[in-house]
């Protein structure tokens, strides 16, 4: 069997994008009118073999039959707009998912917010900070990890979700579990969004109890369990492997309000982890906006040496800002504040970008 593979590339910014997208040169990336592409990569799979090819867009009318039809379905949904289906959250723009962990055990901040006036205290210092949806969480997914019991994890979250809508209206609240049965008690107190790590895997019925409710779903990424996955994770291509296994969880949600999270960490090395990085914008050609979480990651301090998580702000806005350059809509982050200064320079610079 073959199958192929669209990714944008060799992307312009700023005046540059605008010009060449108005002499129709070049493409918007997701409705963009400040990031532009003029090339795609068509990646071949057929077996265990692949290949690529880069060209421009005015040569794919050269490709054979097959492959070029794939490529313009795909070139579709990379130049569409994103549904905004997140309230106050405008997939134009980057938006920043701040952390909050009600766990003694999470990798970095373990232990830090898990009594109430701080998790509050947290809360606003985030949204103040410029967090557009504050994810909460009450087990912890490090390596390594076990799980907890739900009764225990639910009692961890349930006054941080309860009082969040009366007290924040306009910012989104997510909820990371991998539970179906905290899902629905979290979208009856009126969450906005479900964060799976498993991908809705840990649990085989999870998508099918959730179904009647019409909330958002974040398709993760990740290989065997948090208390695995760090043993020696392969795969055969590490980014076509995770976009078949998007394209087929897509199949699974029916309402559509999906964001795609390729899982940085969690069950990939650093090679894995640097492959998804630099060749992100393969995910645009699914049609679906991109969450993406490398904050204070072990990749940093592999590259770094930076072993302190809390000393890997550095890494991690330096991650954000190339994701950033490569179209990816949604950032899970601890620091806030200096994810979004770094974020508002770096637009700043690329909008008055010119060749």
């Amino acid at each position: 069997m073959t199958k192929y593979y669209t990714r944008a590339c060799n992307f312009y910014y700023g005046i540059n994008a605008k010009s060449l997208i108005k002499k129709k040169l070049a493409l918007p990336l997701c409705g963009k009118r400040n990031i532009a592409f003029d090339k795609v990569e068509v990646i071949t799979r057929k077996n265990k073999k692949i290949s690529s090819n880069i060209i421009n867009i005015n040569e794919i009318k050269y490709l054979n039959v097959p492959s070029k039809k794939k490529v313009r379905e795909d070139l579709k949904k990379i130049i569409l707009k994103r549904k905004n289906f997140l309230k106050n959250v405008n997939f134009l723009d980057p938006s920043i998912m701040g952390i909050l962990n009600l766990t003694p055990d999470s990798f970095s901040d373990g232990g830090k917010f898990n009594k109430k006036k701080k998790a509050e205290k947290h809360i606003l210092e985030m949204i103040k900070g410029g967090a557009k949806i504050i994810d909460v969480g009450g087990e912890s997914t490090r390596p390594g990890s076990k799980t907890v019991p739900i009764k225990a994890e639910w009692k961890r979250v349930f006054h941080t979700i309860k009082n969040f809508k009366r007290r924040y209206k306009k910012v989104c609240l997510s909820i990371d579990t991998r539970k179906s049965e905290l899902m629905i008690k979290a979208i009856k107190l009126k969450v906005d969004l479900i964060n799976d790590v498993s991908g809705f895997s840990y649990e085989n019925e999870s998508l099918s109890k959730i179904k009647r409710y019409n909330i958002a779903k974040v398709l993760h990424h990740m290989q065997g369990t948090p208390n695995t996955m760090q043993r020696n994770p392969k795969y055969n291509d590490v980014l076509l492997d995770i976009y078949d296994f998007f394209e087929n969880g897509i199949k699974k949600i029916k309402n559509k309000k999906i964001i795609v999270d390729p899982g940085i960490g969690f069950g990939k090395n650093l090679k894995h982890n640097l492959t998804l990085i630099s060749k992100i914008s393969l995910f645009h050609s699914l049609g679906f906006p991109i969450l993406i979480g490398t904050s204070r990651k072990r990749f940093i301090s592999q590259i770094s040496g930076a072993h302190d998580s809390k000393s890997r702000a550095g890494g991690t806005i330096a991650s954000v800002l190339f994701l950033l350059s490569q179209g990816v809509q949604i950032f899970r982050v601890h620091d806030v504040n200096e994810v979004k200064q770094g974020i508002l320079v770096f637009e700043k610079i690329l909008s008055k970008f010119e060749n």
